[in-house]
């Protein structure tokens, strides 16, 4: 029976979600020239809430917990399994506090309202992936900025999204660059549980009623550990909390 619901709020749901990014996107723009950076930010964190909690249209049953855990006055690297494009706004609304920055494929920074608007002048890394080098320096560039204000940068170290939820095998290079430019950031690992049963079906229909969960577990202090150890080990208890194995590479 759920099912139905599913096909029946679906373009509700995305018509929501993509109105929302459209009418954003002027404010947003008007905030930065009118007030400056910390105007646009406000309009960016109640754009992202209000994206978030869209999902009660589909009947989700939301939560955020373990945000207690992350320690003060620390530059922030969070390490986040990656379901779907919803991953983005959990990400936002849940770390506004920290400013949270991103690693983004370049193209994301061209023709998406308010999405690319915000990582251009939100100073995230914006990587050509074809060109290792300038890979390299946006994000060593966005961990330096995270080192000088006690902010945050998000990482999705398995690259793409997983469809099916499982976690995909962890690369080390983004993280270890960002330690590498912020040597006092903690690592804070970030679980993102129920958007893959959500997109079950793909975009039509999303999966009525899911239970979505975002979860942040003990930070892991980096110091003296080999860059591999850290992420294996951000990747293990990520894996326990979702009870899983993870996908060979």
């Amino acid at each position: 029976m759920k099912q139905i619901p599913g096909y029946l709020l679906t373009p509700v749901f995305h018509c929501y979600f993509w109105l929302l990014l459209i009418l954003f996107h002027p404010v947003q723009v008007g905030a930065r020239i009118l007030s400056g950076d910390r105007a646009r930010k406000k309009v960016v964190d109640f754009l992202n809430m209000i994206l978030v909690y869209g999902l009660y249209i589909l009947g989700c049953r939301v939560k955020f917990s373990g945000f207690e855990k992350i320690p003060g006055n620390r530059p922030l690297i969070i390490v986040a399994n990656h379901q779907s494009m919803y991953d983005i706004p959990a990400v936002v609304h849940g770390f506004r506090k920290y400013y949270p920055r991103f690693i983004s494929k370049i193209e994301l920074s061209k023709h998406i309202p308010s999405i690319s608007y915000n990582l251009k002048h939100g100073k995230s890394a914006l990587i050509d992936r074809k060109h290792g080098a300038q890979a390299v320096k946006e994000i060593f560039r966005l961990g330096q900025l995270i080192q000088e204000r006690n902010q945050a940068a998000c990482i999705f170290p398995e690259g793409t999204r997983s469809k099916d939820g499982k976690v995909k095998k962890f690369m080390t290079a983004g993280v270890n660059t960002l330690l590498r430019a912020a040597p006092s950031a903690v690592i804070v690992p970030f679980v993102i549980d129920g958007h893959s049963r959500l997109m079950e079906k793909g975009y039509f229909p999303l999966q009525f009623g899911q239970r979505i969960t975002y979860t942040v577990l003990d930070p892991i202090e980096p110091a003296n550990q080999e860059i591999d150890d850290i992420v294996k080990r951000v990747q293990q208890v990520i894996e326990d909390y979702l009870q899983q194995k993870t996908i060979p590479k």
